[in-house]
Formats: structure tokens, C-alpha cells, sequence
């Protein structure tokens, strides 16, 4: 491992991935309680207590073998939905907890085997949800109204064969958002008297390889928010009309786009007194609000003096005077704090992680690297503390999807490596999304091509400015970056020293074969644009010259592979296949398997044995 005497102190593994003290705090309508996420038998679970320090928090949730991340308020202030699955299969259940029966156990809303559901909340009819699930048929999701008192569910919509998910809107309306026959996004309106749906507008379905995230409806029905490309390469904010289609632009960006990626807060923020639309995300290196309604622009102002952070998660109670709110940060994650926009009162709730300095974390610095057929890629450089950033060894981090991106915030992974010397260099290659639908569309037919060529041009560009060693730098990534991790190591076999595959695909035409049932008829604008439709004995053989798995001979790095048994997305045969032909040709290689874990692990005792085995592995081969 490499050492340095002007480094920090060395930080565990076990602070790095241990629970947060507290997280998520969220405050509830009537502005009276907080509710977090905080441990109970080394899980999260939700927890509540009075805003004003009155009395004593209070665990409502009672989760013993997998942490409570995804959670909200009830309108009426009366209950707590919550998101659970089973050992990180995705097949999410809607749980309900009684804040006025404190002794009762949760409850589960969708009591219904080998299903997933999702929910979401009424602000016009506190008291109910809009659930979807797909327990009818396992590839599609139906529309219910939830009654979250008594649990009673009514069907709203049975899905007609072509609805990739429901909005709810006021009055009781439901619109869609589609894939249509030739693969294009269709945003529709749902009519209940004749059990179809009345298009509104059609999208290309080239620039959504996600589909449309997130659409929100105006609050008198009449229009959605939401993301769109029409006449630009960047993603901005609009509204539809329902009548007629046309679109109207409500802000824009002169250089970011709309930050509409899934792992990101919802890049429209909306007022819980009225439903209008009060703030919109962009985001470029890091996040910019731009404030559409002057008395939030006031409460932003305020906010955003709190931290030198980005703003990130926010709650409000009903009134829009009481303020909950938490930061995105490099070096101090997930500050939250309280803000009174009534008196000016504002004070720090909690760090999630007191025992980490800042100052000992690594700053996470933006960089761009010009790729060899002249594109800007942009991405992070993170470089060791107290250490001359010169000729270090490196880890090329790989980000997943590949239809997301790295942006600017702490990791528990990156502040690991760096604080044991390793820089670490994030690349958003082309393919990765915010950066405009022409970067994203340069990944069409790219795997294993430009895409990786990206990642090579970057390691690259990281030893001719002599941060990197060149014969010391590894390749680590999770779900895609597993699958460049392995192309890595079977296309480029001479530029890594080291390679992990967390989650990773071998086999493309595996990979697609497998993936989630609820997701296969919706993969016209992504994996089938991008890669190809394994159905196809052509486009099967170009995939499984792009696929890992037929390459094994290539191999010569040392690797560590690591997969979660119950992964739906990239099952375990991707990582059983890829080890079993390293192993009958005598190559070591290390395997760590979860029984317990789905696509990433979630509980702690598995992460820290994780990032023990990739501290030891990295310090033994670079």
C-alpha cells in the first residue's frame, strides 16, 4: 500500500461503510416532527422525533436484515410509506406504519408474491397513493388507488400492453408514458371510460434511452412538466399542453442540462402549498437551482448559505415556512439542516458521519480529457491528501448504467482509495447522460469500441500530466463498469495492473435474456438501440464479439470479481460463467459472492468485507 508521511491519519473500512449515525431526515406536513433514517440492529430504519427536542426519538420501523432507504410523509401527517425488498431482489413491497398506533407493526400494502410495486403520493387527496405493481402479469404494471388507512387497493388502470409507468395527475386523471410499436416515447392521457389512451405527443425515441424522468402534471391538469430535446441538443424544461401537444419552454440553461438522471433529486421542484412548478435543477460540473417564483427565490437564498454544498434533499411542511434539508458534498455527505423562512431561524440537525474530518477527505476536483476523435469528456479527478500527485498509482472508476453519470459528492469507495493513496479518476464516457442527447447517441453501436476507447484515451491523459504510474493503474466498476472492468482486462489486456468486476455483465445476450421480466418489452430506446436484440442471429453474433466471455483467453490482469446472489438486473451466471473459464484455463481469480445481496450490496457487514478484499487486492497488485 503506498505510503506517505504527509498523509492523514489512515480511516477504516468499517467508517467509511458502517450506517450513518442519521440520514434522510424528512419533516412532516403539519412542520411539528422529523422523520430519519438512522441504525436499529445495524439497519436503517425510520425513525421520528419532534422538531423542537421534546421528548424522545421514536424507531417506527422494525427491519432487521435489510436497511429502509426509500421512504415519505403521508399528506395528513397520520402514516409513513415505506420501500422494502427481499435480500436485494428488487421486487419492492409498499409498506405502511401507523404513527397514531405506535405499537403496531408495519404493514405490507402489496401483499402479493414475486411482485414489484411503486407508489406515489396525492397532494390533492391526503390519505390516498397511486400504486402501481405488476402482480396480474409479470411484465406489466397496473395503475390502483390506495386507501393508505384502511389499505384498501382499487384498480385504476389495467395496462394495455404498451404503458412503461403511471402519473398521477389532479382530479383523478392518470397519464402515461409509452413505448410505441417503432420505439419511440409516447406521453399519453389515460381515458377510463374507454380503457385506452389518447396520445398527446410523440418523442424520438433515440433521445430517451431511459424514457421520460420525471413528468410532473400542473396542478389544474391541464399540462406535465417535464424533460425535453425538441429543436436542441440539451434537455430542458417544458410544459406540454394535454389539449393540444404543444410545448412551452420554462427555463433554460445556456450550457447544462436539465438534471433529470434517476439518481439525482427530481430536477423540478414544486411548491406543496399550490403544486406549481418554483425551481428547476441543471446540472454541469456541479448543480445549479434556478428559482421560477420570487418567494421561493427568497427561501433558496437562505438554503443555500447553510453549506458550500450543493442542495440536494429537500422537504417543506404544508405551508412552505419550515424547511428540512440536506447537502451533497465531497467531503461532509449529507448535512442536514432546519430552516423557519417565518422567523430566520436556522441551525444543523445532523452529520450523518461526525467522526469524519473533511478536512482529512479528498477534494473531488472536475476535469475534462479530449478524446482521440475530438470529444470533451468530462469527469473527477480525486487525488491523495498531504501526497505529491505525482506518478501515483491510480483506479479508473467506472460508473454504471451506462445511461447515467458521475457527478460531484462524496463516496465512501473514492475517500477509501485516496485515503490510501490511490488517485482515483471518474470518466463520463460517451453514452453517459447531462451531457446532451449527441454525446449520449455517440454510444450507439460502441461497446466495447469508442466507449472503451474513452476510458483508455482518460488513463491516458492521467500519465501524460503525471498523475498516474502508468504500470500501476487499476480498472474498477460496478453493472457497466463491471462490463468495462472486464473488456478492460479481455480488449486492452496490457494497460491494467489490476481489474475488479463488481456486478458486472460477460455476456451480452446473457445479460439481455435475463434481465427483469417487468423490463424486457421496454428496451427498443436502450440495450436494443445501443448494442443489439439478441432474437437476431446477426446482432447476437456482433454481441458476443463485444462480450467478455469470449475473450477469457485475452485475460492476464489479476481480477476480483463480486456479485450479489439474488441480482436481477446481472444475474449471477455472468459472474459464475466469467470465473469458471478463468479457473479451467488455471487462472486465479478471486470470487466474493453475497447470498444475501441483489445489484450492489446494501447491508454494511457485507460492504466492509467487500472493501477489505479491494484494499488488500489493490495493495498487492498495484
Amino acid at each position: 500500500m503506498p505510503t506517505n508521511a504527509g498523509a492523514p491519519a489512515r480511516i477504516s473500512v468499517e467508517e467509511f461503510f458502517s450506517p450513518p449515525e442519521r440520514a434522510g431526515a424528512q419533516i412532516s406536513p403539519d412542520g411539528t416532527r422529523i422523520a430519519y433514517l438512522a441504525p436499529w440492529r445495524n439497519r436503517l430504519n425510520i425513525w421520528v422525533d419532534n422538531l423542537d427536542g421534546s421528548g424522545e426519538p421514536r424507531c417506527v420501523t422494525a427491519d432487521e436484515t435489510r436497511s429502509v432507504y426509500l421512504y415519505s410523509w403521508s399528506h395528513d401527517a397520520r402514516h409513513l410509506l415505506y420501500m422494502q425488498d427481499t435480500g436485494g431482489d428488487e421486487n419492492f413491497h409498499v409498506y405502511r406504519v401507523d404513527l397514531d398506533d405506535p405499537d403496531a407493526a408495519a404493514v405490507d400494502m402489496t401483499p402479493f408474491p414475486n411482485t414489484r410495486s411503486s407508489y406515489e403520493l396525492l397532494r390533492a387527496r391526503p390519505g390516498k397513493a397511486v400504486v402501481q405493481h405488476n402482480a396480474r402479469n409479470p411484465e406489466l404494471m397496473d395503475a390502483f388507488e390506495l386507501d393508505i388507512a384502511s389499505g384498501e387497493l382499487t384498480l385504476l388502470a389495467e395496462n394495455p400492453g404498451n404503458v412503461v409507468s403511471w402519473i398521477p395527475g389532479p382530479g383523478g386523471h392518470l397519464f402515461t408514458n409509452n413505448l410505441t410499436p417503432s420505439g419511440d416515447v409516447e406521453i399519453s392521457q389515460w381515458d377510463p371510460d374507454t380503457t385506452s389512451t389518447r396520445s398527446i405527443k410523440v418523442y424520438d425515441g433515440r433521445d430517451y434511452p431511459l424514457g421520460i424522468h420525471p413528468i410532473v402534471p400542473t396542478p389544474d391538469g391541464t399540462g406535465v412538466w417535464l424533460g425535453s430535446y425538441d429543436g436542441s441538443d440539451r434537455l430542458r424544461p417544458v410544459r406540454l399542453d394535454v389539449a393540444t401537444g404543444e410545448e412551452t419552454v420554462v427555463d433554460s440553461h445556456p450550457s447544462f442540462d436539465l438534471a433529470a438522471q434517476i439518481m439525482l433529486p427530481s430536477p423540478f421542484i414544486v411548491s406543496e402549498q399550490t403544486g406549481e412548478l418554483i425551481g428547476v435543477r441543471y446540472y454541469g460540473e456541479r448543480q445549479e437551482i434556478h428559482a421560477l417564483d420570487p418567494d421561493f427565490a427568497g427561501v433558496l437564498e437562505k438554503l443555500s448559505a447553510l453549506s458550500d454544498g450543493d442542495l440536494s434533499a429537500i422537504s417543506t411542511d404544508a405551508g412552505g415556512q419550515r424547511w428540512v434539508v440536506s447537502f451533497t458534498h465531497d467531503r461532509a455527505p449529507g448535512v442536514a439542516y432546519f430552516y423557519d423562512h417565518a422567523t430566520g431561524e436556522s441551525r444543523l440537525l445532523f452529520r450523518p458521519y461526525p467522526n469524519l474530518d473533511p478536512d482529512a477527505l479528498a477534494p473531488m476536483t472536475p476535469v475534462t480529457v479530449a478524446s482521440r476523435d475530438g470529444l470533451d469528456l468530462h469527469g473527477y479527478l480525486t487525488l491523495p491528501v498531504g501526497q505529491e500527485p505525482t506518478n501515483l498509482p491510480m483506479v479508473l472508476l467506472v460508473h454504471g448504467g451506462p445511461w447515467a453519470r458521475d457527478c460531484w459528492g462524496y463516496q465512501p469507495d473514492v475517500q477509501l482509495l485516496a485515503n490510501r493513496g490511490y488517485a482515483v479518476l471518474q470518466l463520463n464516457f460517451r453514452g453517459s447522460t447531462g451531457y446532451g442527447k449527441a454525446f449520449t447517441q455517440a454510444a450507439i453501436g460502441e461497446f466495447a469500441g469508442k466507449m472503451h476507447d474513452d476510458l483508455i484515451d482518460a488513463v491516458d491523459w492521467a500519465v501524460k500530466k503525471g498523475y498516474a504510474d502508468r504500470d500501476r493503474v487499476a480498472i474498477f466498476g460496478g453493472s457497466y463498469g463491471g462490463y468495462a472492468t472486464l473488456v478492460g482486462v479481455t480488449f486492452t489486456p496490457d494497460v491494467f495492473a489490476a481489474a475488479i468486476d463488481y456486478v458486472g455483465i460477460s455476456s451480452l445476450p446473457n445479460f439481455m435474456r435475463t434481465l427483469p421480466v417487468v423490463g424486457r418489452r421496454f428496451l427498443a430506446t436502450n440495450w436494443h438501440l445501443y448494442v443489439g436484440d439478441p432474437a437476431d442471429p446477426a446482432q447476437e453474433a456482433d454481441m458476443l464479439a463485444r462480450s467478455p466471455i469470449t475473450k477469457v483467453d485475452q485475460i492476464r490482469t489479476p481480477l476480483l470479481v463480486v456479485q450479489g446472489a439474488n441480482d436481477s438486473r446481472v444475474v449471477q451466471a455472468e459472474s459464475d460463467n466469467m470465473v469458471a473459464a478463468l479457473r479451467a484455463r488455471g487462472v486465479e481469480v478471486e470470487y466474493m459472492i453475497k447470498e444475501d445481496e441483489g445489484h450492489g450490496f446494501v447491508n454494511p457487514e457485507n460492504s466492509i468485507d467487500l472493501y477489505h478484499a479491494v484494499e488488500k487486492f489493490l495493495a498487492q497488485h498495484l
